[in-house]
């Protein structure tokens, strides 16, 4: 389905958005992903979703790539005698192992691992930061701390321990259990939660044994801090703004979204901006001017992809949020400003013959009437080295793997188009007009960029850049076999 757009959208599926009619309404508005919450759901209720988006792509034959949410692992209080209570500030709040109901003084938390990690001096943040404890003395049982900011306080709110690595799997047992399924369903993305360093996507990318690319979600200091050694782990990133701007300073966060998007392209790797993008439009039909501004920020600034989390998956329009992300994102890319801040922000990266391959199409498309680029790909590579230089024309990503298909369809500029194995170059030239064509992104009259790699079919062989006419009786008259 052609987009007028680069950046992709991503929209998680929920209550409000779980029948063919609204997916399928959801996809028509421009969702190019569908993010499938593994905290919610159960496995049937999730194979039901997966079921309908790949009837969707079956009906509007139009790939789209399913991303699975892992949980990761939620660190959370127990319970209280009264349901809650309030604490004042400065006053004494004991975290222990014993599972008693808590009170005013004391309350369980159920995690041995994180008194394990604790010192003196660090914080405990509780109910997404409302509430900020910061640790007198501990032992490996307990947390006496004092309330630096008080608040209510209730049954089984979550906890946040930002100053230390917590000796945490990144996957829990539910976390594996769901990647398991989720691989076997067929998703072609996993997100990771809470990854604190790269052996925690190496242990995942092991798990899905390649039956997914891994995404991992970046929420946690130490993640900030081991950033490069995890970007070059994993095939994604999010920027999961909500949980980072509980364990940093909020005004922190902007800079370290634009750092990491930046390093994300600079790696042919694609990255997502997440959380709060639309929030007010959970119940409102109009967003308000911050959120929009928000949502271009993270366009101007050349992420692949926005993402809505509650908007689509409970709001009350979920269809009006994915076509408010469509037109901002067409009105930001068509600012002659977006096209300068792209080109100025665009680095040499690499120094094999791929990497002078796309370049140079790039180059050419954008001093000619060149009107697209089309490039053959197995594996993905090609395609991500081309989103990379963020050409001012249409990328087809043209791939006989429908893995690949959907996998790029996260990716920056990139319209996913299935095509036959083939094993002649004059093949791929003639698949690549009638793509243009029939996709619109070209004529009769006009020209495109076409990039292979010879041998056909062998990832990582691009080595091939031809100007070709949409004309297929120029291409079978003037082109070599």
């Amino acid at each position: 389905m052609k987009r007028s757009r680069n950046v992709k959208i991503v929209a998680t599926l929920g209550p409000a958005s779980e029948t063919y009619e609204t997916i399928r309404a959801l996809h028509e508005a421009g969702a190019d992903v569908f993010r499938l919450n593994m905290s919610h759901g159960s496995h049937p209720e999730i194979a039901e979703k997966h079921k309908i988006i790949r009837q969707v792509e079956r009906d509007l034959d139009s790939p789209i790539a399913i991303l699975a949410d892992l949980q990761g692992p939620k660190l959370r209080v127990g319970v209280f005698a009264n349901g809650a209570e309030e604490l004042e500030e400065g006053a004494k709040f004991r975290l222990d192992l014993d599972e008693a109901e808590g009170d005013a003084a004391r309350v369980c938390l159920p995690h041995p691992e994180i008194f394990q990690a604790l010192e003196p001096g660090a914080h405990l943040l509780v109910n997404d930061g409302k509430i900020r404890l910061v640790v007198d003395a501990c032992g490996p049982d307990f947390a006496d701390c004092t309330v630096e900011t008080g608040g209510t306080i209730s049954n089984r709110k979550g906890v946040n321990v930002p100053d230390v690595v917590l000796p945490l799997a990144a996957l829990s047992e539910k976390d594996r259990a769901d990647l398991e399924f989720v691989c076997n369903l067929g998703v072609d993305w996993l997100a990771l939660s809470f990854v604190q360093r790269a052996k925690d996507v190496y242990e995942a990318r092991t798990l899905a044994d390649g039956r997914a690319a891994v995404l991992s979600k970046i929420e946690k200091p130490q993640a900030v801090e081991d950033f490069e050694a995890i970007l070059d782990a994993s095939d994604g990133i999010m920027v999961a703004r909500g949980d980072l701007g509980v364990e940093l300073p909020v005004a922190a966060v902007p800079p370290i979204q634009k750092r990491l998007v930046r390093k994300c392209r600079a790696a042919a790797k694609p990255v997502i901006v997440a959380t709060q993008m639309l929030e007010s439009m959970i119940e409102s039909p109009m967003p308000t001017r911050a959120e929009v501004s928000d949502v271009a920020t993270a366009i101007y600034e050349g992420a692949d992809a926005v993402m809505l989390s509650a908007e689509s998956a409970a709001g009350q329009y979920p269809v009006q949020a994915v076509q408010t992300m469509d037109k901002v994102a067409i009105e930001v890319e068509a600012d002659p400003t977006y096209t300068q801040i792209i080109a100025a922000s665009r680095s040499a990266k690499g120094t094999t013959v791929a990497d002078g391959i796309v370049a140079a199409a790039r180059e050419i498309a954008e001093k000619t009437e060149i009107k697209a680029i089309c490039c053959f790909t197995q594996s993905g590579t090609t395609a991500l080295l081309t989103a990379r230089e963020r050409p001012g024309v249409p990328i087809i990503a043209m791939t006989p793997v429908s893995a690949t298909a959907r996998r790029l369809c996260l990716s920056w500029g990139c319209h996913c188009v299935m095509t036959p194995e083939l094993d002649r170059f004059k093949g791929a030239v003639v698949n690549a007009a009638r793509a243009a064509r029939a996709g619109g992104y070209a004529g009769d009259s006009d020209q495109i960029v076409v990039t292979a790699g010879v041998p056909f079919n062998v990832p990582g062989t691009t080595n091939i850049l031809r100007i070709a006419p949409c004309d297929e009786r120029l291409i079978y008259s003037t082109d070599p076999e």
